[in-house]
């Protein structure tokens, strides 16, 4: 089975795992339980046998330097020196809000050269590229199983047992934090332009005087101008990847629209927590359909998950604009029910209906 592939296995399992109980609770509601039910077969796809101490030693302990009898969770060894080391948290913790204080005084009195920061569905990958033997604040690599995108895959690839060499992984590891870095900043100032950014293209097309209502109106602009780039972009790269490849030209100009009209959507008015639950829509239904037909259509009333990008396939709505929150969900004649969601996790109450959905359309 290749590395990717095991990725996916364990990706598959984590909703039901993370599914809440009658109570409304986690399923997985302790530390130990992440680490027993997420972590473990996580660090064991990485090819490190977690039965094997001398590979894969939990709770290791030193006290020099830290405080006395403070542990790190798990450590994996090579030649009896850590390599890597993993500061584990429970399933619900947000790992932006969490600080790695354990993990970052073991990284300067260890040998290891990454340290890594998870809640068992989102991992951190930490180095010292700032400053030597002193731990990174920031990750350079940040993998998300119930996002899996393959380039990062690639990258995760590099810290299995067969393929794992320091020089090689350091290399990368730069290009790959500021890379983030700099694309999350694109992201947020084509949705929201801040007045430098407008007043750069402003200035090359406006020659009168930048008050605040030039600026107003250059910041719709500018957003519109740079849907249209990317709009253009795409489709030249598809219509190139079509002639080569001689394909269908309907077929690869239907692909052009649908991916183009997620990604304009995606800079320009779908928020983050519709990303987030258009994310754990796919990581439910990847049991039964294959996600890359899964899409998003953005609307100013409802967001809606779709099969195929066809409006007559939805798998279900979101009602996100209110000050309350509703999914929702589809009968066999198409009628929709709304229901209260009271944050995301309650997504995965519906996991049964929205998989029922997807195997209707491809019946």
């Amino acid at each position: 089975m290749d590395f990717i592939d095991k990725i996916r296995e364990l990706a598959v399992q984590i909703p039901k795992l993370i599914e809440k109980d009658a109570k409304g609770e986690l399923k997985i509601k302790t530390e130990e339980a992440t680490k027993n039910a997420l972590i473990m077969p996580f660090i064991n796809a990485l090819g490190y046998n977690v039965f094997d101490p001398t590979e894969v030693t939990p709770e290791l302990n030193s006290d020099f330097g830290i405080k006395k009898g403070e542990k790190v969770d798990y450590a994996i060894l090579r030649e009896g020196e850590p390599i890597m080391l993993f500061e584990c948290k429970a399933a619900n913790a947000n790992l932006a809000e969490v600080h790695a204080s354990q993990l970052y005084r073991y990284f300067s009195v260890t040998k290891a050269r990454f340290g890594v920061l998870t809640n068992g569905i989102v991992y951190h990958f930490f180095t010292d590229l700032d400053a030597p033997n002193k731990m990174d604040e920031k990750p350079f690599l940040i993998f998300d199983m119930l996002d899996i995108k393959e380039p990062l895959v690639e990258e995760l690839k590099k810290f299995t047992k067969s393929a794992f060499d320091v020089n090689q992984i350091i290399s990368t590891a730069s290009e790959l934090k500021y890379t983030s870095a700099i694309k999350r900043i694109i992201v947020a100032q084509l949705a929201q332009p801040s007045d430098d950014f407008v007043k750069f293209f402003a200035s090359q097309a406006y020659s009168g005087r930048m008050t605040q209502l030039v600026l107003a109106q250059f910041s719709e602009i500018v957003k519109r101008a740079w849907r249209e780039v990317i709009t253009d972009r795409m489709k030249e790269t598809f219509t190139k990847a079509a002639l080569a490849e001689e394909t269908d030209a309907k077929e690869e100009q239907a692909q052009v629209s649908a991916i183009t009209e997620n990604v304009v959507k995606e800079i320009s008015g779908t928020t983050e927590e519709e990303m987030e639950a258009y994310r754990i829509v796919r990581a439910i239904v990847r049991e039964v359909v294959d996600v890359k037909r899964v899409t998003m259509r953005d609307s100013q009333s409802y967001c809606a998950m779709l099969i195929d990008d066809n409006n007559r396939k939805p798998i279900c709505r979101l009602h996100f604009n209110g000050s309350k929150k509703y999914i929702g969900l589809f009968n066999e004649q198409k009628q929709e029910e709304r229901i209260l969601v009271e944050g995301l996790d309650d997504i995965f109450k519906h996991a049964e209906r929205l998989k029922a959905a997807v195997v209707m359309y491809l019946n």
